[in-house]
C-alpha cells in the first residue's frame, strides 16, 4: 500500500475527518497517524476514528521516527504543502526517496461519494436559500447601499449570521464593476435599473458552495435565471451568457474531456458579438476546497466520470461598461448531468 504525508488542513480532514493548523497526517502502508502538539491532542481524539492521534511538539522529528521504524521505503509528498526550508530539511534527514506528487489529495477526491454529494447538495441548497434572503432583503429595505455594505450583508446572510462559514469572500460588483471578474467592493451605490452581479458561497460540514447571479435592481427583483435589463446590449450580453450556460450544462456527461464542456461554452461567446470577452475557464470542481479537480478549461484532457461535481459559469466582460456571469453546479451522470444550484 501506498504511503505519504499530509499537511494541508482539507487533506488532514479527507483523511481523518478532523484537521488543525500544526499537524501532520501520515499514512504508513495500513496505519495511520495524525500528529499534532498539545493544544489539539484531545478534541483529535474525539473526532478521529481511523488514526492514533500522536501528541508532539516536533511534528516532523515524530514523523522521522515513524517511518524508520515502519521501515518505509518510499513515501509520496505533495510539493505544494510545503515551504522550500521544510522540505529540504525534511528530505536530507529521511534518506528514502520522496516522490513528489502535485495535488495528491485533491486527485484523490476527484469523484466524490454518495455521502460527499449529499453534504454538497446541503451546502448549494443552504446557499441558494442565503440568495434569496439577501433579495428578500434588499426589496424590504429603505436603505441605500455601496458595495461595501452590500458585502457585509452577503456575508451576514451566506453564513446566516454566524451558523456556517463563508466558502470565499463573496463578490457584488455594480454596473462596470461587474466587469472584473473578482471585483473588490468600493463605496459605489447600488440604484434602481443597475445591473448587479453576486458570487458568493457557504461552508457545510466543511464542504463549500459556489453560485453567481448577474441581476436587474429593481422592486421586487430576485437572484432568479430570468432577467430583462432595460439596456439591449446588456440583455444581450445576458442572454448570450445563458445560452452558452444551457449548452455547455447539455453537453456533461460521463467519458466527454473537460475541454469539450469549456469549448461548447465557448463557442457560442465567440460567435457572437461578444467574442473574445470570456476571459476564464468554464468551470471548476468544489468540494472541501473551492477549487479542486476537475478544472473545465480549454486544455484540460480530464475524462469527465460519474459523481465528479464542478461549476459551468460562462462570462462576458466588457471593461467601464458591464459585465455578466451566471454559475451553476453540476454532478456528471452516466448518461447526462443532474444541475444543483439552479
Amino acid at each position: 500500500m501506498n504511503s505519504y504525508i499530509l499537511k494541508n488542513e482539507n487533506a488532514q480532514y479527507y483523511e481523518c475527518g478532523y484537521s488543525s493548523d500544526n499537524a501532520i497526517f501520515l499514512r504508513l502502508e495500513d496505519e495511520n497517524y495524525f500528529i499534532t502538539d498539545s493544544r489539539y491532542t484531545t478534541e483529535a481524539k474525539e473526532h478521529i476514528k481511523n488514526a492514533l492521534v500522536v501528541e508532539s511538539n516536533n511534528l516532523l522529528d515524530t514523523c522521522f521516527g515513524l517511518i524508520k521504524k515502519k521501515k518505509v521505503k518510499k513515501l509520496i509528498i505533495d510539493p505544494k504543502e510545503w515551504s522550500i526550508l521544510d522540505y529540504e530539511k525534511f528530505n536530507k534527514k529521511l534518506k528514502i526517496p520522496l516522490l513528489q506528487k502535485v495535488d495528491f489529495s485533491q486527485k484523490r477526491r476527484e469523484i466524490k461519494s454518495e455521502d460527499e454529494l449529499e453534504v454538497l447538495k446541503e451546502a448549494i441548497r443552504l446557499g441558494k436559500e442565503a440568495f434569496s434572503n439577501l433579495s428578500s432583503h434588499l426589496n424590504s429595505s429603505f436603505e441605500k447601499f455601496n458595495e461595501k455594505k452590500l458585502n457585509f450583508l452577503a456575508q451576514s446572510f451566506l453564513t446566516f449570521h454566524g451558523e456556517y462559514e463563508l466558502s470565499f469572500e463573496p463578490i457584488l460588483a455594480i454596473n462596470e464593476n461587474g466587469a472584473k471578474p473578482h471585483a473588490k467592493p468600493s463605496y459605489k451605490m447600488l440604484k434602481h435599473d443597475d445591473l448587479l452581479l453576486f458570487d458568493g458561497g457557504l461552508k457545510y460540514k466543511r464542504y463549500c458552495s459556489d453560485r453567481t447571479r448577474t441581476v436587474f435592481f429593481n422592486d421586487g427583483f430576485s437572484f432568479d435565471k430570468n432577467q430583462t435589463f432595460k439596456d439591449k446590449k446588456i440583455q444581450k450580453a445576458y442572454d448570450t451568457v445563458r445560452f452558452a450556460q444551457d449548452v455547455a450544462i447539455k453537453a456533461v456527461k460521463a467519458g466527454v474531456k473537460a475541454k469539450e464542456i469549456d469549448l461548447k461554452a465557448r463557442e457560442v461567446i465567440d460567435n457572437s458579438e461578444f467574442k473574445g470577452l470570456f476571459t476564464h475557464s468554464t468551470g471548476h470542481g468544489i468540494g472541501l476546497d473551492i477549487h479542486e479537480y476537475p478544472y473545465i478549461r480549454k486544455n484540460s484532457e480530464t475524462v469527465l466520470k460519474e459523481n465528479m461535481i464542478f461549476t459551468i459559469e460562462p462570462g462576458i466582460y466588457i471593461p467601464n461598461e458591464f459585465g455578466i456571469r451566471i454559475e451553476d453546479v453540476v454532478i456528471v451522470k452516466e448518461n447526462g448531468v443532474e444541475v444543483l444550484s439552479d
